[in-house]
């Protein structure tokens, strides 16, 4: 199997060394961008598993990059930052950011996190025929994992697409916080129910016509979330 292939994007460059050699201890092969601009170029031209992007950088921020990646690409991004703010989380993950990871950090919780955001991003669970999943015109489609709404095609990040499909497997079933945690971002998450709550969000603002007034993602409350199967 070829080694995965992790661009960094960050502007320091003692950091991007440190970063570079962490991950190539660790079998992963890494290219690099000094700034947003180029790592759009890197992208194209490189075709990564995963991103490492920097919020803070010149020309381009993380948030604008983040943004712009998603319009070509569901390539896993982990953003790193030196802010930990609950409305910079927010803003990542509507960005599309897949996992974030807060300055200063260990070299190795970020080889971790890209191992685990790698894990779930190519994880097909074998005990599982394809299948297809429907809560009126919205359709999930486990074998193409293509999801449409009214036959229109939604682009989910891989972990917005896995949480939907583990919901749907699960038709009419109420999930825990801590299942779906366990379920989607895995054990290493342990107890950190604020990403369920935060994908959810997000989630329903991509397939429901009102997420404040979901049909499809329902909220059991005290208990967790279930799909409204038909």
């Amino acid at each position: 199997m070829s080694k995965a292939r992790v661009l960094v994007v960050d502007d320091d460059k003692t950091l991007v060394r440190l970063l570079r050699e962490a991950l190539a201890k660790a079998e992963f092969d890494v290219v690099t961008a000094g700034n947003g601009i180029d790592g759009l170029q890197e992208l194209y031209a490189k075709q990564p598993d995963l991103i490492l992007l920097d919020v803070m950088m010149p020309r381009m921020d993380g948030w604008e990059t983040a943004q712009r990646i998603r319009q070509v690409s569901p390539v896993p991004i982990i953003m790193l930052t030196a802010k930990d703010e609950e409305n910079d989380k927010l803003k990542g993950f509507a960005a599309g950011v897949d996992d974030y990871v807060t300055k200063p950090f260990s070299f190795a919780e970020v080889v971790a996190r890209v191992s685990a955001v790698l894990s779930r991003a190519r994880q097909v669970a074998p005990e599982h025929k394809a299948k297809r999943y429907a809560s009126g015109d919205l359709v999930i489609d486990t074998d193409s994992r293509r999801v449409t709404k009214a036959g229109a095609v939604i682009e989910l990040t891989p972990t917005e697409y896995r949480l939907l499909a583990t919901l749907a497997e699960n038709a009419g079933r109420v999930l825990s916080h801590e299942q779906l945690l366990n379920k989607v971002w895995g054990y290493e998450f342990g107890e950190d129910t604020g990403y369920v709550k935060r994908y959810i969000w997000y989630l329903r603002r991509k397939v429901e016509d009102d997420p404040r007034k979901p049909e499809h993602i329902l909220t059991e409350r005290g208990f967790g979330y279930l799909f409204q199967g038909d």
